[in-house]
């Protein structure tokens, strides 16, 4: 579904990814872990088009992403992304949100895209908050929001940027449900997050970056419960034990 080859990624001088390669497969969910800085963002920044990259390639299911805009517009009809911030319009309603997608990038009729926003905030839990702005939704509502929005677009993949890192400790769960309920509908998703519980129960398969490299991939078994890389298992400790 998704194949990255030997991505360079630099700011200037600082070269941030450092020859990452990874496959996804149809229906996998593969989450992307390690410290801040080690580059997990930008490589999801790379996959939607949003980055460029000095060196490597980027496949969809075979087709070689360009950077030209034409090739750029196609992949964001298949791949949709979720950001950490919502990136919700402010001045539109939730349902009006769900809407655009369809209504601009793909061209479908109004009605016809009220109806599939509809479905898909009644989806997410939402449906008696359709007409709410975003300043009248919690953190955790509008990220599910943006969740039906990514949905609306019906991709082949979605990529998640740490989705849960902006949101009060108390409105994560609602987030992590609909993205495990999105995951076991068969979803193709690649999934930045600190969140190690929902790793290991719905991830497919793990990597751990650091420097802008994969310092370890495998099952989330085999990375999140036996790491074989001192790294690794240094992360993780710190992250499940920050008071030891």
């Amino acid at each position: 579904m998704i194949s990255v080859r030997d991505i360079h990624k630099s700011y200037g001088q600082l070269e941030v990814i450092k020859g990452v390669s990874f496959d996804v497969t149809p229906g996998e969910v593969v989450c992307v872990i390690g410290p801040s800085g080690s580059g997990k963002s930008t490589i999801l920044r790379c996959l939607n088009g949003l980055e460029t990259y000095q060196k490597g390639e980027v496949r969809i299911d075979g087709q070689l992403i360009d950077p030209s805009a034409r090739s750029i517009i196609a992949l964001r009809q298949r791949v949709s992304m979720v950001f950490q911030r919502f990136n919700l319009f402010p001045h539109r309603t939730a349902l009006e949100n769900v809407m655009e997608g369809p209504v601009y990038v793909k061209g479908m009729e109004r009605k016809a895209a009220r109806d599939l926003a509809a479905m898909y905030l009644e989806k997410v839990g939402l449906g008696d908050k359709m007409q709410n702005f975003p300043d009248n939704l919690s953190g955790g509502q509008q990220q599910r929001v943006a969740i039906a929005r990514a949905l609306a677009m019906e991709p082949e993949a979605i990529l998640f940027d740490e989705p849960t890192s902006a949101l009060d400790p108390e409105l994560v769960g609602d987030v992590l449900g609909v993205m495990r309920q999105v995951a076991e509908e068969g979803m193709t998703m690649v999934v930045v997050t600190h969140e190690m519980g929902f790793a290991r129960e719905v991830a497919d398969r793990v990597l751990f970056l650091e420097g802008g490299t994969i310092v370890e991939e495998g099952t989330a078994q085999e990375v999140l419960r036996n790491p074989k890389e001192l790294r690794t298992q240094d992360f993780l400790h710190r992250v499940l034990h920050p008071l030891d």
